[in-house]
C-alpha cells in the first residue's frame, strides 16, 4: 500500500576508489568555500554599522508620556495578561495629591518591568493596551552580561519628558481613524465629573 508519492529508490551501487578515499567530496566542499571568498560579506561591524530597520521591527518596549508629560499607564494589567511568555510584572499604586502632573489617572504602576529574557516580542502587550501606554520601538535590546540586568524596570522603560520615543510607524490606521471619531471617550482623563479634552 502506497500512501505518497514522495518514496525515493535508493540505490546500493559500489564506490570506486576515488569514491572511498572522498577526494570528490572534499574537492566539491573546498569549491564551495573558494566561491564564498570573494561574495560580499553578509556580517556588518555593529555598532559603527547599522542594518537597515523594517518600520515594523519589533525591538525594546517603551511606556509612552502623555502630551502633559504624565505616564499614561494606569496599571490594569492587560498586558500582562495577554502576554504569552508571562514576561510583565507590575504594582498599583493610588495617586496622592500633587502628584497630578506625574500620572494621568488615579491609579499609576508604582513598579513595572519586563523580563526582557522571557519576552517573545509579539506585540501583544501594545494591542492589550487600552491607554497606548505600551509600544515596542526600533530600538534594540541593550547587551547585559548578568541576568538579573534584563529585567527593565520603570527607570528604563518610560521615556524621557525631554526625549519622546517616535511610535507612529507601530500605531496601525484603523486606531487613528477610530480616534478621529466625534463623541467617543477613548483615551481620555476622568476629572472629577467631565471628561478632560
Amino acid at each position: 500500500m502506497k500512501l505518497t508519492n514522495r518514496s525515493k529508490v535508493v540505490s546500493n551501487k559500489e564506490q570506486s576508489a576515488m569514491e572511498k578515499m572522498y577526494l570528490p567530496g572534499i574537492l566539491k566542499g573546498m569549491m564551495i568555500t573558494g566561491s564564498h571568498l570573494f561574495k560580499r560579506r553578509a556580517t556588518v561591524k555593529y555598532p559603527d554599522e547599522l542594518r537597515p530597520i523594517a518600520a515594523v521591527y519589533r525591538g525594546q518596549h517603551v511606556l509612552k508620556r502623555d502630551e502633559n508629560g504624565a505616564e499614561r499607564c494606569t496599571a490594569c494589567g492587560l498586558c500582562a495578561v495577554a502576554c504569552p511568555a508571562e514576561a510583565i510584572t507590575m504594582e498599583s499604586a493610588e495617586r496622592k495629591k500633587g502628584e497630578e502632573g506625574l500620572y494621568r489617572e488615579e491609579k499609576y504602576a508604582s513598579t513595572y518591568e519586563i523580563n526582557m529574557l522571557r519576552c517573545i516580542f509579539c506585540g501583544l502587550c501594545e494591542e492589550a493596551c487600552p491607554k497606548e501606554a505600551i509600544f515596542l520601538t526600533d530600538r534594540i535590546v541593550d547587551v547585559e552580561f548578568e541576568r538579573e540586568d534584563f529585567v527593565y524596570g520603570k527607570d528604563k522603560l518610560v521615556e524621557k519628558v525631554d526625549k519622546r520615543v517616535d511610535v507612529t510607524k507601530r500605531q496601525t490606521i484603523e486606531v487613528a481613524e477610530f480616534k478621529k471619531l466625534p463623541g467617543l471617550k477613548h483615551n481620555q482623563v476622568f476629572e472629577g465629573k467631565k471628561l478632560k479634552h
